[in-house]
């Protein structure tokens, strides 16, 4: 294991949620794309993009479990690079074959670029806010299989997470959807 790699991934994901629990307590995370947090999630990106050309994807053996983990967060998180995130779910589906990774990494990930994509997920581990507000999962393909899937890669059932949803508190919607859609476009997710 290469200790320092790990705790540049540690320093990295605790910067990511420090930043989130701020923007968090302050309301603005869910207020659009808050650019402190664009600012760390593009940041990461860049450390972590050369720090697998140099080093491979760091799973377990590079990195530690936990600093595994925290590589994957900060792929998940870089939500404004679409080429980097296909990237990095063809390396985590790689080190998950060989066993560097948990499978419920690379689901996420592919669940999370479905999402920006506008597919139906596989897993059912993005959220989006309804019309009210109330979290509920982005289209499922295939919903009937999805608890076998998501058992599959070691994700926890969905039914429970559905009989407890959370609301997320939105000012404007309108506002919010045309600024979500803008994005988008503009970060190359969609035409």
């Amino acid at each position: 294991m290469l200790a320092a790699l790990r705790d540049e991934l540690l320093a990295m994901r605790a910067e990511d949620l420090r930043v989130r629990a701020e923007l968090e307590a302050t309301g603005e995370l869910f207020q659009g794309y808050a650019p402190a947090m664009e600012a760390v999630h593009r940041r990461n990106a860049a450390r972590l993009r050369a720090l697998v050309a140099e080093h491979g994807w760091p799973g377990r053996s590079l990195a530690g479990d936990d600093g595994a983990e925290a590589a994957w967060l900060v792929a998940q998180h870089a939500i404004g690079e679409p080429a980097f995130l296909r990237d990095a779910l063809a390396a985590l589906r790689e080190a998950a074959a060989r066993g560097e990774v948990p499978a419920w990494q690379p689901a996420m990930l592919d669940d999370r670029i479905r999402l920006y994509e506008g597919r139906p997920q596989r897993w059912g581990t993005q959220f989006v806010p309804d019309p009210d507000g109330w979290l509920r999962p982005h289209d499922i393909e295939e919903p009937d299989g999805v608890e076998a899937r998501r058992a599959a890669v070691g994700l926890p059932p969905l039914a429970p997470l559905l009989a407890r949803p959370e609301r997320q508190e939105i000012d404007d919607r309108a506002a919010f959807d045309r600024e979500y859609r803008d994005w988008l476009r503009r970060t190359g997710w969609r035409a």
